[in-house]
């Protein structure tokens, strides 16, 4: 049995609104075990016999069949949750700072996101501070209270990026390496 992280982009803001019980409910005739939901922003652990792929493919269409909108999702075993988390150079809880972690599963898009927050410069130059942490994630910070007026965080709302990537702080994915470790 695998153990994943489910983490779905785009609900309970901007008119998609899904609670997670029935989401979890949709969820009951797919083989997945162990099912739980963590937050209101999408975030599932579940334990199945399907390749991380194959989660996938089932999770977008149960979305799509039983809340009438184009899902994404990306999808990781526990341990690269953990890996994440482990790899992440900055801090979970700062006073000046937010960590945050943006996920893909398009490799091409994380290259353009991280060339464009490349290109903006360090966050003492008025840019941002960004690591890559491998093909399907990239860490950054934004200042406390400002996380949504940061240039990176900016660029990361643009329609390009917005279907492709979605982005959890750094103690949600705490959260979630933590759930996926106890399936």
């Amino acid at each position: 049995m695998n153990s994943y992280a489910v983490f779905l982009r785009g609900i309970n803001v901007g008119g998609i609104n899904i609670k997670m019980t029935e989401l979890k409910d949709a969820l009951g005739d797919l083989p997945f075990e162990n099912v739980k939901t963590l937050l209101a922003s999408g975030n599932v652990v579940l334990a199945s016999e399907l390749t991380a792929a194959a989660v996938k493919e089932r999770f977008e269409k149960c979305l799509r069949d039983s809340f009438g909108y184009d899902a994404w999702v990306v999808v990781l075993d526990g341990a690269r949750v953990a890996d994440l988390v482990k790899a992440c150079p900055y801090p979970p809880d700062d006073k000046s700072t937010h960590s945050y972690i943006t996920l893909s599963s398009d490799t091409g898009v994380l290259d353009e996101l991280f060339d464009a927050g490349s290109a903006l410069g360090s966050a003492a130059d008025g840019g941002v501070d960004l690591e890559r942490l491998g093909p399907e994630a990239l860490a950054w910070l934004a200042p406390a209270g400002g996380t949504l007026d940061s240039p990176f965080s900016k660029i990361t709302a643009k329609a390009r990026y917005k279907a492709a990537t979605t982005t959890r702080n750094l103690r949600t994915m705490i959260k979630v390496r933590d759930a996926v470790a106890q399936l």
